[in-house]
């Protein structure tokens, strides 16, 4: 099952974008320049944008890759590094649509002509790569492939992939099988929302330290959401109840990186956001499955090689961490002080209506969608709560304020059902498949252990005052994604051992609880 490398790729040249952010820390802490700003902009105790709610605040582009799921195997190494320019491009467009602030309140034409227009040139250029590809490697390119080169602005307040402006979306619990789908709160604010008064983390324009979010309307007070998460399927005659725990640590000799090597092989910064990695010490965009078979692993079980990796989370409080002047971080506006998880518990658990099989070695699984803010919440399966209110509440589209004593926690229940046959997909996605909420897996698929994956923090609840959020806090993505909680995501690599694979079988067909 090795993977073929090809020669390696260079991101494209994007700007930086100090302008954008125009952070500076000293004196009294956090100075913005509010880049939304409109012409026609008065001082009355605070800086209030008033013509700029029709401005763009993000860009909407067709996500090429997951609807190609039928690609010749001997193209996908070619195919994943063309979609991968399909993301720097994005990137490189997001950045001027944030630095040309002045140029669109002059000009109404300015996004279309010189940023929608050239995108939809260089992405046309692209996808013409990939069907020559997919075509060289004797398949057949669909046709459909043209229509998706146009990319559109999205203006403030329609942000969120389909969120509406009603309460909290509920995510599935830790324990369910099915990703959210549709509906929820979170829209974002309007770009006429206040600069902030004064330098701590309090945000203003598109929200946030580096004016791409998140917005006031990103959070909630877990205290007041009504209890959301459905009742477990029960256990059946001929399903599996065990569980068994891998204990990987929490990423303390901080392994980083921008890479993304289910996605993006032999790219670098092909997340264009950071990773925490726990699991496999070798994951990076160059590495093999030899690579990974070879590598130290920071489980405590040496037969666990398994590379586990999530975007990091980030205190948005006017500071700045190490990678503030690096492709995807403050160039790419993932900025504020990384934290760590005070916790990271790894579970694999049964099924409700049979046993499960032994996973195949180096199964790549990637749960959620880092880009729901413009592909919708169709593939979203972001768990957002509380500890103490973890199973009353889980939260999709928005960010929890945890109350006094309480941390906050995501978790993550991977895809649980496998075609029997692939260790990756074209799209990553169609290899693997969630179980319904019985249990029942769908056309064949076989069940398989459920990764489950619990990570505690411990940081200062931000505060939400008069629309506005301070000390916020963000989980890392792609600049044009705005840094929405439905956004969240995490990825695995299988690198279990066969001894160690069969043990979990085992363990979890017997109903027994193993480590």
């Amino acid at each position: 099952m090795g993977r073929n490398i090809r020669k390696r790729r260079s991101p494209l040249a994007v700007r930086a974008v100090a302008a954008s952010a125009a952070l500076a820390i000293g004196g009294g802490g956090l100075v913005w320049a509010n880049f939304y700003a409109s012409a026609d902009e008065s001082n009355s105790g605070r800086n209030t944008t008033r013509a700029a709610g029709a401005q763009v605040a993000t860009i909407k582009c067709p996500d090429v890759g997951q609807k190609l799921s039928n690609v010749p195997n001997q193209a996908r190494g070619e195919v994943d590094g063309e979609l991968a320019t399909l993301d720097q491009q994005i990137t490189a467009a997001y950045q001027r649509l944030a630095t040309t602030r002045d140029a669109q309140t002059r000009d109404a034409s300015f996004v279309q002509n010189s940023i929608l227009t050239p995108l939809k040139q260089n992405r046309s250029v692209i996808i013409d790569r990939i069907k020559l590809e997919i075509n060289r490697a004797g398949g057949k390119a669909p046709g459909w492939l043209d229509g998706l080169s146009t990319c559109t602005g999205q203006p403030a307040g329609g942000q969120n992939g389909g969120q509406n402006n009603g309460g909290a979306t509920a995510a599935p619990s830790a324990s369910a099988s099915a990703p959210a789908n549709g509906g929820g709160a979170g829209a974002g604010a309007s770009a006429s929302a206040s600069a902030p008064a004064n330098g701590g983390g309090a945000q203003a324009g598109n929200g946030g330290q580096a004016g791409n979010g998140p917005v006031a309307a990103d959070f909630v007070d877990i205290t007041k959401v009504q209890p959301n998460v459905p009742a477990k399927a029960r256990t059946q005659a001929g399903g599996s109840a065990g569980t068994f725990s891998s204990s990987c640590g929490v990423n303390a000799n901080k392994k980083f990186n921008t890479d993304n090597v289910i996605v993006a092989p032999g790219v670098t910064n092909g997340a264009h956001h950071l990773h925490d990695y726990v699991g496999n010490q070798s994951n990076d965009a160059f590495a093999t499955n030899d690579t990974f078979a070879a590598a130290q692993t920071s489980c405590s079980n040496q037969g666990d090689k398994s590379s586990y990796y999530w975007p990091v989370v980030r205190i948005q409080n006017g500071t700045q961490d190490f990678d503030q002047n690096n492709d995807g971080g403050g160039k790419e506006l993932n900025v504020g002080k990384i934290q760590q998880v005070r916790q990271a518990q790894i579970k694999f658990v049964g099924n409700a209506k049979s046993k499960v099989v032994a996973m195949p070695k180096f199964l790549r699984i990637i749960t959620g969608d880092a880009k729901t803010t413009t592909n919708g919440l169709a593939n979203a399966n972001a768990h957002w709560s509380c500890t103490g209110f973890e199973n009353k509440v889980q939260l999709t589209a928005q960010y929890p304020i945890c109350p006094r004593g309480s941390n906050v926690v995501r978790t993550f229940a991977f895809q649980s059902c496998w075609d029997g046959v692939n260790a990756d997909s074209a799209n990553h996605r169609t290899h693997v498949a969630f179980a319904d909420a019985q249990g029942n897996c769908a056309n064949g698929f076989k069940a398989i252990p459920q990764l489950t994956m619990r990570l505690v923090y411990n940081f200062q609840a931000p505060t939400l005052t008069n629309g506005q959020i301070k000390n916020a806090y963000a989980v890392d993505g792609f600049p044009e994604q705005l840094h929405k909680p439905s956004t969240d995501h995490d990825d695995f690599i299988n690198v279990f051992d066969d001894k160690l694979m069969t043990k979990m079988v085992n363990c979890i067909n017997n109903g027994q609880r193993c480590r």
